[in-house]
């Protein structure tokens, strides 16, 4: 995982604002599927122990325009390659020549593709056994326990390993940027997976996409494991290009370098007060640095919703009410509002009322959104965040609003709360 300096993001990481002007609907809910297989936590370890031979033999990191990056990509190639994966290398340029991986399992509906990805980058270092070989052994055995199963599921199956992501997410931004409008329309969701066996590790899941948070919350209540909403890797990973192209995400964390509170030692075991991975960016980062019960749970998680997600189906649309006037945020100023006027209803509002946001602003975090219903009561949309350096908010959000009658003037309400930055609310929509 990137480590998050506001004063170097515009120097590390590349433009991706104005890539949509409407937002792509949120991931669909899933169909009844076969259960995901149990990925083996020995398979899983193997390939650490191969990432960590890697960095060893070169230099002792697995770092962008480093040899032993490569050398990590094409072992990670060669297993796909032998499986029956369709894999392409993808090359950029940042201080260096970088690459990206990119990996798709044959058939399932090309108009609704479910991605799974994770960087497969270390710093320079050490060898990033925990961040973040870990992610990237999870989704590679998942990937491999596809090929095993045969899966033909509905959606196509599309896994990625992005480089240079602690320069700045620039593998996955490269990607998302050249990834033609069309095609970023069928990319039904994105899962993320960085750093997910730390040693003293929490059970985060990212708090995006409202159904495919539910699909790992789901899994982790079957196990009786208490769930924690992610937050120390707001904008510090490669969901970040992917959400602000307006793509579903989703994904899990165990902690990087903030200290486990007591009540989380108490959840979860642990050592309260340490941090979640105190090898963090560190040269002790090695296969020393992991916490097999993290691991293997996670990695089983990983199957679970590509079984759970790639059996999805489209659900048709609702009648939509839309907005595109611009209204300026005034930076650090007051809250702005949007209109938009509903008529011709019966009855109250649905219960997965669905609210779609194109907001333009070149610092995320410090925006916070409401939906305001006709009777003025507000619903929070969008919480602000230090740590959220993202650009844009181009998101679908669910609300309950089955109280609240369907007719009338709704509105957007936007607030920036931290100055030096500025925005705007490009258009947002209902769809009930």
């Amino acid at each position: 995982m990137k480590l998050f300096r506001r004063a170097a993001v515009g120097a590390a990481t590349l433009a991706i604002g104005g890539l949509l002007a409407t937002a792509t609907p949120s991931a669909a809910a899933p169909s009844p599927t076969l259960a995901a297989p149990d990925i083996p936590l020995a398979n899983v370890k193997a390939h650490l122990s191969q990432f960590q031979s890697i960095a060893s033999a070169n230099g002792g990191n697995r770092a962008h325009g480093r040899p032993g990056y490569k050398a990590s990509l094409d072992y990670v190639k060669a297993k796909l390659d032998a499986a029956g994966f369709t894999t392409r290398i993808q090359q950029f340029s940042s201080s260096g020549t970088g690459y990206n991986l990119i990996a798709d399992w044959p058939g399932g509906d090309a108009n609704q593709v479910l991605m799974a990805g994770a960087h497969l980058d270390s710093v320079s270092a050490g060898p990033g056994i925990n961040d973040n070989g870990s992610g990237s052994a999870g989704v590679l055995e998942t990937a491999l326990a596809v090929s095993r199963a045969q899966l033909q599921p509905t959606k196509h199956l599309r896994f990625a390993w992005w480089g240079a992501e602690e320069l700045g997410m620039v593998g996955s931004r490269y990607y998302v940027n050249n990834l033609p409008a069309t095609d970023r329309s069928k990319v039904s969701g994105y899962l993320n997976f960085d750093m997910i066996g730390s040693p003293n590790p929490g059970y985060f899941v990212y708090d995006d996409d409202p159904t495919i948070e539910k699909t790992f919350k789901d899994y982790y209540a079957g196990l009786n494991v208490p769930t924690e909403i992610e937050t120390e890797g707001d904008g510090r990973s490669d969901h970040a290009p992917f959400k602000s192209a307006g793509i579903p995400v989703g994904g899990l964390f165990t902690g990087a370098e903030r200290a486990k509170s007591s009540a989380q030692a108490q959840k979860w075991g642990g050592t309260a007060g340490q941090a979640f991975d105190r090898c963090y960016h560190s040269s002790c980062d090695t296969t020393s640095n992991l916490n097999d019960t993290a691991l293997d749970r996670n990695s089983d998680a990983i199957a679970h919703a590509i079984w759970t997600l790639g059996a999805g189906t489209t659900v048709p649309p609702g009648d939509a009410y839309e907005n595109t006037a611009d209204v300026a945020i005034p930076d650090n100023g007051a809250a702005v509002t949007s209109t938009v006027n509903v008529t011709g209803r019966t009855g109250n509002a649905p219960a997965t009322l669905k609210v779609d946001v194109d907001v333009r602003h070149t610092w995320r975090g410090d925006v916070v959104l409401d939906l305001l219903a006709p009777d003025g009561t507000a619903y929070r949309l969008k919480n602000s965040s230090s740590n959220d350096s993202a650009d844009n908010i181009i998101a679908t959000y669910t609300v309950d609003a089955s109280s609240e009658t369907a007719n009338g003037a709704w509105k957007l309400r936007a607030q920036d709360i931290a100055s030096q930055d500025t925005g705007y609310i490009n258009s947002w929509k209902l769809t009930f």
